[in-house]
């Protein structure tokens, strides 16, 4: 991961919530941001390079239709339940794992961190998430590449994709710059200064 200064001032930088989502932005999140896919196949047939999945399902859907994301956040629950053993994602063969802990409807510094990290490293990663990955998909939008594909889950409907450009970025920073807390700290997890 990104140094971000001494032991000393890791320990606080580096750990804790940095934004959570007030309640009257919650509705900003019901509406995908893509087509929403129930078709793996369809799916794989339109995804861009590279390909970020967040959450459970959408990993094990992509990894089972013979597509490995370049980044994958999982957290080993879905819809607030945990998975079965034999619905949990297949995470072997990454080049590198990142665990992190994030609370449920927040975003904290190490998992920010970890998402430009495992976008920017070139190499396969997948981020491992004590708690929830609920909020993961944001800051992903807010910094993956233009023409890189993101999906995650939308509860009860299916798979998102979306392909990432300017008004993309754009509109994720927007609502990104919406949430409390630090923003000037979830910038710099996010190398967006």
């Amino acid at each position: 991961m990104a140094d971000h200064g001494t032991d000393e001032e890791s320990d606080t930088d580096e750990s804790g919530v940095v934004l959570t989502l007030p309640e009257e932005l919650r509705g900003a999140f019901k509406e995908p941001f893509g087509p929403v896919f129930t078709d793996t196949d369809r799916l794989v047939g339109e995804l861009g390079d590279p390909v970020i999945a967040v959450g459970d399902v959408v990993t094990r859907h992509l990894t089972r239709a013979g597509v490995r994301p370049d980044l994958a956040v999982v957290d080993w629950v879905t819809e607030r339940e945990a998975l079965p053993d034999d619905k949990l994602p297949d995470i072997t063969g990454y080049d590198s794992r990142i665990d992190v802990e994030n609370p449920a409807a927040g975003l904290a510094h190490e998992l920010l961190d970890a998402l430009q990290d495992g976008i920017e490293r070139g190499e396969t990663a997948v981020v491992v998430v004590e708690g929830e990955e609920d909020l993961a998909a944001l800051p992903v939008l807010a910094i993956a590449p233009e023409g890189a594909s993101v999906v995650y889950g939308q509860p009860g409907a299916g798979m998102v994709h979306v392909e990432i450009d300017t008004e993309i970025g754009e509109h994720a920073r927007g609502l990104l710059s919406r949430m409390d807390g630090d923003h000037d700290r979830a910038r710099r997890a996010l190398d967006l200064e």
